[in-house]
């Protein structure tokens, strides 16, 4: 079974593939040339029904299964966000790295050095006029300064609860377990065997 990812995220692609190793993962950029996907829901699991939809009827092959994730952090400290804007947060032509010193200036900017936070992640899976959703949160500490290099995002900036090193100190093992993306993809990942039966 082929699962195209509605994402040329490489970070996400990545953690992705890492996950569903039993799966032939493959980027819908390597199939179709990469299209904008307006993303106008109120929540994740919306902008993530979105993208995959759009992805599915794009490639118009019902012998593969689309997934598509929507994520982002959310700072109690800044009444929640960025929430859904965490990709845009720092304007439209920002990256990984304007966003995440947007967000952390954004702390300092309320005379604190960390905030209680946490990050959600919805998956949408569509596959021959099916749609399925799952979630998966991860709770913890922003912070107003980066530490360490690995992982991609606001990672750097974000000290998961019972820990004390942020998810860009952490090793990919330990983050996977953790993080929202990785409880949400166990989860997806009990649906995809199930829809891996039918094809």
């Amino acid at each position: 079974m082929k699962l195209i990812l509605a994402t040329g995220n490489k970070g996400k692609v990545r953690e992705i593939k890492q996950m569903c190793e039993n799966f032939e993962v493959i980027p819908y950029s390597d199939l179709i040339e990469p299209f904008e996907i307006v993303e106008d829901a109120p929540d994740f699991k919306g902008n993530a029904l979105i993208k995959a939809r759009a992805v599915y009827e794009a490639l118009n092959d019902d012998s593969v299964v689309v997934i598509a994730d929507d994520s982002g952090i959310s700072v109690d400290v800044l009444d929640g966000q960025p929430g859904i804007h965490s990709a845009r947060y720092g304007g439209p032509e920002a990256d990984d790295k304007d966003n995440l010193h947007k967000l952390m200036g954004a702390i300092k900017d309320k005379g604190v050095e960390s905030s209680p936070a946490h990050y959600t992640a919805a998956i949408a899976i569509v596959y021959k006029g099916q749609e399925e959703t799952v979630h998966g949160w991860m709770h913890g500490t922003a912070l107003s300064s980066p530490r360490g290099e690995n992982g991609f995002g606001y990672d750097p900036m974000f000290i998961p609860q019972g820990h004390e090193q942020t998810l860009g100190q952490l090793d990919d093992k330990i983050k996977s377990k953790l993080s929202h993306r990785g409880k949400a993809l166990r989860l997806a990942k009990i649906i995809l065997e199930g829809v891996a039966t039918r094809f």
